[in-house]
């Protein structure tokens, strides 16, 4: 290590007490980080692309410092979607601070990484008072029935009024309207629980039947509308 001359020529001021870090909790425990490998938890970040065409939730479990397991959801952009199974492939395995230097392509899950590296960092995860946090494959809890994303998709204009697309619940295939036009209901078909249905074997009318289901006062309607077609 090279001093300056002006350093060299200083005399010594000893150095007092060594507190180190202030205590973060990781896992239930209090935990004073000096390494990487001092950092667990489970946690979610969102991040988004400097044109703001697209946003990713990005979800982390961290065992001693390693990522253990991710979960890539993206919405917006369709090549975020090649990102993102880039991105699930190269985080496991890796530590946080090799992760937060990755460049993952898309600007949105960049983002959402150096979300989440501050607030594991800080503390701030899910599992920070959780004692041995959440095990490897709680992050597919994040997901409905099927393994598919919890996705609203929603249009309105001052024309024509709101159309719902998509629910947590499933796909809107029709809305029901009372008789002053006003929605009190929808039914949808629960994608995820339909393709688990074709793939046991049921035709995929039949599958789509026994996924689908309604919501509200959907009986009650007087008026019954294909969201993308009327």
């Amino acid at each position: 290590m090279i001093y300056s001359h002006e350093v060299e020529n200083m005399c010594t001021v000893a150095k007092g007490p060594k507190n180190g870090p202030a205590p973060i909790p990781v896992e239930g425990k209090w935990v004073k980080a000096y390494d990487v490998k001092d950092i667990s938890g489970l946690t979610h970040g969102v991040g988004w692309c400097a044109p703001q065409q697209g946003a990713c939730k990005l979800t982390l479990n961290v065992k001693d410092g390693i990522i253990e397991e991710a979960l890539v959801e993206t919405v917006g952009c369709s090549g975020m979607t090649h990102s993102a199974a880039m991105a699930s492939e190269l985080l496991p395995g890796k530590t946080i601070l090799e992760a937060l230097n990755t460049d993952l392509v898309c600007d949105a899950i960049n983002v959402a990484m150096r979300e989440l590296f501050l607030q594991i960092a800080y503390g701030r995860t899910q599992t920070a008072f959780s004692e041995g946090g959440l095990p490897i494959g709680a992050g597919l809890e994040d997901l409905g029935k099927g393994l598919r994303s919890q996705v609203g998709t929603m249009y309105g204009t001052k024309a024509k009024g709101t159309r719902y697309l998509e629910m947590a619940e499933g796909y809107v295939t029709q809305m029901g309207l009372d008789e002053n036009d006003e929605v009190i209901g929808y039914k949808f078909v629960h994608l995820g629980k339909m393709m688990e249905f074709v793939a046991k074997g049921k035709s995929a009318n039949e599958a789509m039947e026994d996924a689908t289901s309604q919501y509200g006062r959907f009986d009650d309607a007087v008026k019954f509308i294909d969201p993308r077609h009327e």
